[in-house]
């Protein structure tokens, strides 16, 4: 097939740090490629890729210190995309619902992946107008608060399953959190968790600009603990080893997660996860087989105790299962041949 995929240019795809809808992408246009599929990619000029690459800016939006208003990069984008249009089978979008207006005439051969939260009020009457577009969500639990849409797929996120490699015996002997500081990801319950299971916790993520008010009046002065580390912002060959050498990572949300990928990258090392009940969580995790579900702090400690009856073999297993990119790439294969096939004309009467 013929396939375009549009990427956000926020990030390069894969991206250098975090950015997990440019990582999604990768992974998903590498394994199409792989199957022998004409694959182009619209993202930043620093992106790397097997896919033809059309570069719709010079690098990743984040990493350029000049730009001060993604729009008019996200349009010139859009244009790029709208001139070659005819020379793809099926075009795949994963930047929310920008493009809706401008190739809702051709809605017949898009798809968009909705990587987001869905339950903000003013996304209702974009998508009562737009009900027509075809999209795919993450996870069940992400189409619950949208009207009436045209749903045409649910694709779990997969993972090269050689890029983490499994760790059958974690030497860290500390307890990941690794994504970014804000209020909906809770890294002060992570704090207090560790603190009262008298485990080191080890914190990767990242600070965003908008954040850092609420790092800096919530999250700072909890770092000076003894049993508390905050390493920042780290790579995706640091983050194999930082997952894979965690007793468990600690997932305590405080929103509905779309989705959640650091919990199936840390199954791919055969690590546990702990994860508050939230959004997807109990799509993802198999409780008691790939982590515990928790209600709250108590809950969370006792599971970190109870970690020794988890089986870091049978958590790889269940992760090659249920998030490899092959599996992914054929539950998006799927929609995309439901889309080419040529509609069916009604009989001529004779």
């Amino acid at each position: 097939m013929r396939i375009a995929q549009i990427a956000p240019l926020t990030e390069s795809v894969p991206p250098k740090f975090y950015g997990g809808t440019e990582r999604v992408v990768s992974y998903l246009t590498e394994e199409l490629v792989r199957q022998g599929h004409d694959v182009t990619l619209f993202a930043s000029g620093d992106s790397q890729t097997a896919a033809t690459l059309v570069a719709c800016t010079e690098k990743a939006l984040r990493l350029d210190s000049g730009m001060q208003d993604p729009s008019p990069h996200n349009i010139v984008m859009l244009e790029k995309v709208r001139r070659q249009a005819g020379d793809f089978d099926v075009l795949h979008f994963h930047i929310d619902h920008i493009h809706f207006p401008i190739f809702r005439d051709i809605a017949e051969r898009m798809v968009t992946t909705l990587h987001g939260r869905l339950d903000l009020p003013d996304l209702q009457p974009l998508y009562e107008e737009f009900c027509d577009i075809p999209l795919v969500s993450i996870t069940r639990h992400q189409r619950l608060p949208m009207p009436p849409v045209n749903w045409v797929g649910m694709v779990h996120h997969g993972l090269p399953v050689h890029i983490y490699p499994f760790s059958a015996s974690p030497n860290g002997g500390y307890l990941a959190f690794l994504g970014r500081i804000c209020p909906e990801k809770r890294a002060d319950r992570a704090i207090e968790i560790a603190r009262r299971a008298g485990i080191t916790l080890k914190i990767a993520a990242k600070v965003d600009a908008v954040d850092r008010s609420y790092f800096e009046d919530h999250i700072r002065h909890l770092l000076g603990h003894p049993l508390i580390e905050f390493v920042g912002e780290i790579g995706e060959q640091e983050k194999a080893r930082f997952l894979g050498n965690a007793r468990a990572l600690l997932f305590p949300i405080d929103w509905p997660e779309p989705f959640g990928l650091v919990m199936i990258e840390a199954m791919a090392c055969g690590t546990p996860v702990i994860a508050y009940g939230c959004g997807s969580v109990p799509e993802v995790i198999d409780e008691g087989v790939s982590g515990f579900i928790v209600g709250g702090i108590d809950e969370a400690v006792d599971a970190v105790r109870n970690l020794d009856a988890l089986d870091r073999y049978r958590i790889r297993r269940r992760f090659e299962e249920r998030f490899s990119v092959e599996r992914m790439a054929r539950d998006y294969l799927a929609i995309y041949h439901s889309m080419a096939e040529p509609r069916r004309l009604p009989k001529q009467a004779a």
